[in-house]
């Protein structure tokens, strides 16, 4: 990002590893802030994340490259004395302090959020973690899965035999991410009214919690809890489920408005079934059944050409090199390249497209000299 960046001249000490603190600041490097990944004498673990590919003309797990370019990297052993004296120096010119350990670890080693503001007074620090600085969870080991399980996501990510199974993205990392960007943007500009500062308590399942509510309804009413069959958006409806296609593809119906049902039914004469697609979800079963039979009729290939003209909420159900192939992501320039020629996906947030540009992704303590 140039120096023109929403959020140049803002000062960031970056203690997390792995996915959410990272990818919380990453956002703010694309946006033009100074981030000093403080990382441990090992360096953070995805470093050694495979597969790998050049950036700036070294070698760097693409993992841990699309979540850090843009920052610096100094190496703090927090277990010396000289470690910590060299992380206070850089909470002294910080604005913003993240961390991602266990509560009490920072306490422990001298920078929990008191001692912190005792060296820099309106500092904006925002601890991330799986459930949060106190309660009985606050020291449960977990990971995203284990969180998602929790909070009763995994229960309606399930396949058809009722048995929850892996989720292909990790929500709740997501969730905290983009919830701790948020919560400390909004602390910065109070900051800039107040004066003040702020203590952010980031948990990965209050993040998620709160994206429950289109399908926990009735839960969090008090009622029964949701199960996919009878939810429209959990495979319940037949105009919001994935078909299997005749050369074992798959494609989706990805629209519940009635207009999608009637626009398809039509055109594959069938009107007499639109009835059908106004009943409630879970009472759909003799519409699915003619559209399972239906979509195993043609190819994927086949699907997509004869959708073309068709206005229906219809997608194939793509393989991450096959998405990242499409035109759209061209169109859009989702995907950069860097100098020495890995790829980026791009930032979400741009408010100059044509001015952006991958920063470069730091070797382990390679800005020592610069604080």
């Amino acid at each position: 990002m140039s120096a023109k960046g929403k959020l140049a001249g803002i000062k960031v000490v970056d203690l997390t590893q792995f996915l959410p603190g990272p990818m919380m600041t990453v956002m703010m490097a694309d946006q033009g802030a100074e981030v000093i990944k403080v990382e441990p004498p090992a360096g953070d673990p995805a470093r050694e994340q495979a597969p790998f590919d050049t950036y700036d003309g070294a070698e760097h797990s693409v993992w841990f490259a699309n979540l850090n370019r843009g920052k610096k990297s100094v190496v703090c052993d927090l277990k010396s004395e000289a470690g910590k004296e060299r992380l206070r120096a850089l909470c002294r010119e910080a604005d913003v302090f993240v961390e991602g350990f266990r509560p009490g670890v920072m306490k422990r080693l001298g920078f929990d959020y008191d001692s912190v503001r005792a060296i820099k007074p309106d500092i904006v620090y925002c601890s991330i973690s799986a459930f949060g600085q106190e309660g009985d969870l606050a020291h449960h080991p977990a990971h995203d899965m284990a969180v998602q399980a929790l909070a009763g996501f995994l229960s309606v990510n399930d396949g058809a035999d009722g048995m929850p199974v892996v989720p292909g993205a990790a929500s709740a990392d997501l969730a905290a991410g983009l919830t701790a960007l948020s919560s400390v943007l909004m602390a910065l500009v109070g900051r800039e009214r107040s004066g003040e500062g702020a203590y952010i308590d980031c948990a990965m399942f209050d993040s998620l919690l709160p994206w429950c509510a289109h399908t926990a309804s009735s839960a969090i009413a008090g009622g029964e809890s949701p199960t996919s069959a009878n939810q429209r958006s959990l495979g319940g409806a037949a105009f919001y489920l994935v078909y299997e296609t005749s050369d074992g593809q798959h494609v989706v119906l990805g629209g519940r408005e009635m207009k999608f049902a009637r626009n398809l039914l039509t055109a594959l004469g069938r009107e007499d079934l639109i009835a059908i697609a106004e009943r409630p979800a879970g009472e759909q079963d003799e519409l699915i059944a003619f559209l399972r039979g239906v979509f195993a009729g043609k190819t994927r290939q086949e699907w997509i050409d004869w959708f073309a003209d068709k206005d229906v909420a219809f997608s194939p159900v793509l393989d991450f090199r096959e998405a990242f192939a499409e035109p759209h992501i061209a169109e859009r320039g989702l995907l950069a390249t860097s100098e020495g020629g890995g790829r980026h996906i791009a930032p979400a947030i741009r408010f100059d497209q044509s001015d952006w540009h991958p920063g470069r992704v730091p070797q382990l303590g390679e800005s020592e000299s610069e604080e």
